[in-house]
């Protein structure tokens, strides 16, 4: 008969985890590029393209970079609470699109003109493509349309407690006001039939902050 023998009590296991002087150092990159040479290519009434040669962050040699350069936009998300506080009406425009080849839904938008404000764009551009005015704004989001060439960003503005106004558009803009509930704008874009970055960009964001209730109190 074999005699069982005692053993001693198991260790308790350990996680086992690197000691933070052992868990090797990141290298922090440059935050800014090291521009070589840069040359006008082209110069529009809207916008630039110049070529750079550029040494980026986490780079040793030189790239060649076309960067479209433009000098800013803004886009305005333009709301009717008035009839329904929990439906908003949302104020589209329908135009036109040479680059697209068809017509597009959008958000009202414009280019921010040398030493303008950005505000002060969003509300003469409402003005000039809808003649809506606004008494409340707020800035949802500014970003980047297409870093990877274009240099443009855009900032949206939500626009409240709006009235009716005469628009001013310019000579070669044609413009169609479509005002639509935001419920049926959201039944659009799950649709697939708006196609306008700015637009689908704008329309979520103030509809998660209308569903979370983060615009209450602006």
């Amino acid at each position: 008969m074999a005699i069982p023998t005692k053993r001693p009590p198991a260790a308790k296991s350990k996680a086992l985890s690197p000691k933070p002087e052992a868990t090797p150092k990141k290298k922090t990159q440059s935050a800014k590029a090291r521009l070589i040479s840069s040359k006008l290519s082209y110069k529009g009434k809207v916008f630039s393209v110049y070529t750079d040669q550029v040494i980026e962050p986490g780079s040793q040699t030189p790239n060649t970079r076309d960067v479209v350069r433009h000098n800013g936009s803004i886009v305005i998300l333009a709301v009717d609470e008035s009839k329904n506080p929990k439906d908003p009406d949302i104020i589209l425009i329908r135009q036109y699109r040479h680059a697209a080849c068809q017509f597009l839904l959008e958000l009202p938008a414009g280019r921010i003109e040398p030493g303008e404000a950005p505000l002060a764009a969003a509300k003469r551009e409402m003005i000039e493509e809808t003649g809506f005015r606004a008494k409340r704004w707020t800035m949802l989001t500014k970003y980047f349309a297409s870093p990877g060439f274009l240099g443009e960003s855009m900032q949206i503005y939500l626009a409240r407690d709006i009235r009716e106004g005469n628009s001013k558009p310019e000579e070669d803009e044609h413009i169609e006001i479509v005002r639509t509930p935001l419920s049926q704008v959201l039944a659009l874009i799950v649709g697939n039939k708006i196609h306008d970055g700015k637009t689908l960009i704008g329309v979520l964001l103030y509809a998660a902050a209308l569903r979370e209730g983060r615009l209450m109190d602006h």
